[in-house]
């Protein structure tokens, strides 16, 4: 049976999957389904909703991007790599499409569509002739104040374990799969991923119970079922009955006054001290300090790009550029790497279209050359910085 909220007295009973919350609206209905969005169950507690309610409304956990690659198949073939390396959007991307690789590994497993209850919505809007409402935040903007609210050492450590997933080979079943959909298993998991990444959660889980719940509290009709993922269905019942100004929300913080500090203090840190060394130990000594500086942070950036399977002269470009780019806050290592391997090796419309399947295995990351590039530019940036600090480091310990 539903879970009742506060369900209004008129309302015919229905029997409905465990999985739902009805909420009584104001005289309106409100019916959450509460999904995993790999399971097969959850396609059939939509479906099984959707015509037992027979809805005016059907809002969705999708923003208006994340709609278009659903209903438009070939919607990669359109994407210029190029555009994306030159407005800085690779991490993100390549942070997209890591946490999809988690969810196709585990659809392919049990045999179903990532996101099946999601058009399972759509194409039931369609038929029925319902209303579809685009409920979630673009997801652009929720990773773009995701990133901005993280401290740096908190941005290696994510990008750290998100890459280190493509390595994990163990598999989920059916049965845990829908085991995460239990509150209290939710809860836990969710208090997990609040004390490692407090900002992580609030803006990929709180922000988003908040947005979804204005969304739904908007939607037209007397009867609405929302198709939402099971970790928002506490929050959405906590604050629909509440008005939410969603400007805020879709804001992206500008940079910390910290981060710009950083981001200009460090070259001129760095080039003070090799003035320094100068000063100190004449031109021999800041000759030797320029090529310790040089060696260090482009040996690191070269790793970096070598890891990622980028071309030798994707390689060597990220060796050259490290040492010069590092110096400069308006250009990254990674970004000419990524832009020197999408020139040898620019991405063809095949493997564009491949790059959904590609995903779901570490060799397809790897192999692919549209993912191949981000994974330069990511690599070949951290390789950079840990050769910033290194290298920096030793021209400090040098010069005094």
């Amino acid at each position: 049976m539903s879970t009742p909220d506060t369900p209004p007295s008129e309302a015919p009973q229905r029997e409905l999957p465990s999985t739902v919350t009805s909420i009584d609206l104001e005289g309106r209905e409100v019916f959450l389904v509460g999904t995993a969005h790999v399971s097969k169950k959850s396609v059939e507690d939509v479906r099984e909703t959707i015509e037992a309610v027979e809805p005016d409304t059907i809002c969705v956990e999708l923003c208006e991007a994340r709609y278009q690659n659903i209903i438009q198949r070939d919607s990669w073939q359109k994407l210029d790599i190029f555009k994306v390396l030159k407005e800085g959007k690779a991490p993100l991307l390549l942070s997209s499409l890591v946490m999809s690789s988690f969810q196709k590994r585990i659809a392919k497993t049990l045999g179903v569509t990532p996101g099946a209850e999601m058009i399972e919505g759509i194409e039931q809007a369609r038929e029925r002739g319902s209303s579809l409402s685009l409920a979630d935040r673009d997801i652009q903007v929720t990773l773009r104040r995701t990133w901005r609210r993280l401290g740096l050492w908190t941005r290696f450590k994510m990008l750290g374990q998100m890459i280190g997933g493509l390595f994990v080979t163990d598999s989920l079943d059916e049965e845990t799969i829908e085991q995460l959909k239990n509150e209290e298993q939710l809860t836990d998991m969710l208090d997990t991923l609040a004390q490692a990444f407090p900002n992580v959660k609030s803006t990929l889980i709180d922000e988003r119970d908040t947005y979804l719940a204005q969304k739904i509290r908007d939607a037209g009709g007397q009867r609405i079922v929302a198709i939402v993922g099971a970790g928002h269905v506490p929050g959405i019942r906590n604050q629909i009955h509440q008005d939410h100004d969603l400007a805020p929300l879709i804001e992206v913080p500008k940079p910390s006054i910290v981060g710009s500090l950083l981001k200009w203090g460090i070259p001129l840190v760095i080039i003070a001290l090799l003035a320094l060394g100068f000063l100190r130990g004449g031109l021999e000594e800041s000759i030797a300090s320029a090529w310790l500086w040089f060696l260090i942070n482009g040996s690191l950036s070269a790793v970096g790009a070598a890891a990622a399977l980028g071309h030798p002269l994707t390689v060597l470009s990220a060796f050259v550029a490290a040492p010069i780019t590092s110096l400069n806050p308006l250009i990254a290592a990674g970004w000419v790497a990524g832009l020197v391997q999408a020139w040898i090796k620019r991405p063809t419309v095949e493997d564009l279209e491949n790059l959904p399947e590609a995903i779901t295995s570490l060799k397809g990351f790897w192999g692919n050359p549209t993912s191949r590039v981000l994974l330069v530019v990511v690599l070949a940036n951290l390789g950079s910085t840990l050769g910033t600090v290194v290298a920096g480091s030793l021209l400090a310990s040098r010069a005094f």
